[in-house]
């Protein structure tokens, strides 16, 4: 479909991630069919407007039952398509999905120990590794470059993060030894793809074209490079000779995903821990030991202060700091609420 590939051509040049591109492409598709169900043919977005956004977006919240964040994401593609693609204003009057309040889930330095001895020793345990060392998110870590892993100065470079903002975070003395043998690894494995003629790696922006060798340099290669050599997703890319032959992605994430959830099963943890769970206990333990708010936002990255303050509300300095009045009660035994009697009083404690 034409008006797919005019999408898909504008969001390649505001450069958004393959992640984005194909979202956004998926709801588009979505919003079409949409239409398609209600008036039995298919409609033309040009002949659409707000009428058709506004119904299809309250559709997804009323009878959908979608997050807020789903519906978010739903209208961010469909903003692009008719502000930036089409150059058609829309008049939003939608019924918007509401942002459930959940604190996050955090794990105790003791819970943290077990979880990390159940994950397999090697590139899994170094990822959550800089999860919780680092603050890392998933991707963020999976995408980890060799040239960003600053041995002498002890510190990482978090390149194109949240928001295509690099920010630098602390390299934990712990991971040095793994993350050099790993990285060794992965040079290794680089020389011989050169050797079979491949070695290539995706590069950032329009730097294939400004260096076209860059991309078989080792600093630009993956920390944790994957098993199989792949094809760029991107062919226009391959067709210009940009990235030819073959390269070498990063591990995918999902296996890090499913290992840290057999790992939270092994360890037998009731908490419902996935991967982010390492970034919520990193954040939180580090503003237990009097680490600064605005220090954690900066290490996190995030865009505004009000989004690391959440972490308040979990640590021990919050709700669990506070001493119980059930505690200020005196010296007497307490085994249960049965048979506490107040001061004077008549009856058990309610």
């Amino acid at each position: 479909m034409k008006l797919l590939d005019s999408v898909r051509e504008h969001m390649r040049a505001r450069h958004l991630s393959i992640r984005t591109e194909r979202a956004y492409l998926r709801w588009i598709e979505r919003f079409l069919r949409f239409h398609r169900g209600r008036c039995g043919e298919w409609r033309h977005p040009s002949l659409m407007g707000s009428t058709e956004v506004n119904e299809f977006l309250t559709h997804m919240a009323v009878h959908g039952k979608a997050a807020a964040s789903t519906q978010q994401q739903a209208l961010a593609a469909l903003l692009m398509l008719f502000r930036e693609v089409l150059r058609v204003e829309l008049d939003l009057d939608i019924v918007r999905a509401k942002y459930p309040e959940h604190m996050p889930v955090v794990l105790s330095e003791r819970e943290v120990w077990m979880l990390m001895a159940e994950v397999p020793f090697g590139v899994h345990r170094l990822i959550a590794g800089l999860q919780y060392g680092c603050g890392l998110r998933l991707m963020e870590s999976v995408r980890l470059r060799i040239k960003d892993v600053d041995f002498d100065r002890s510190q990482i470079l978090v390149r194109n993060g949240k928001g295509e903002k690099d920010r630098y975070v602390p390299l934990p003395a712990r991971l040095i030894g793994g993350l050099t043998r790993q990285m060794t690894s992965a040079l290794v494995q680089h020389r011989e793809d050169l050797e079979f003629g491949a070695g290539w790696v995706w590069m950032p922006y329009a730097l294939a074209e400004k260096y076209p060798a860059a991309g078989r340099e080792s600093g630009w290669q993956y920390v944790f490079p994957g098993r199989r050599l792949t094809v760029d997703p991107r062919r226009d890319d391959l067709e210009q000779g940009i990235m030819p032959g073959r390269g070498r992605h990063h591990v995918h994430e999902s296996s890090v995903q499913k290992a840290v959830k057999r790992a939270v099963r092994k360890a037998g943890l009731t908490k419902q821990a996935t991967c982010h769970t390492f970034r919520h206990s990193f954040a939180t333990h580090l503003l237990e030991q009097g680490t600064d708010i605005r220090t954690i936002q900066e290490l996190l990255g995030h865009k505004d202060v009000a989004t690391t303050m959440i972490y308040t509300h979990v640590s021990t300095l919050g709700a669990t700091g506070v001493r119980s009045p059930l505690d200020t009660l005196g010296a007497r035994s307490f085994d249960g609420v049965r048979g506490l009697r107040p001061h004077g009083g008549q009856g058990d404690a309610e």
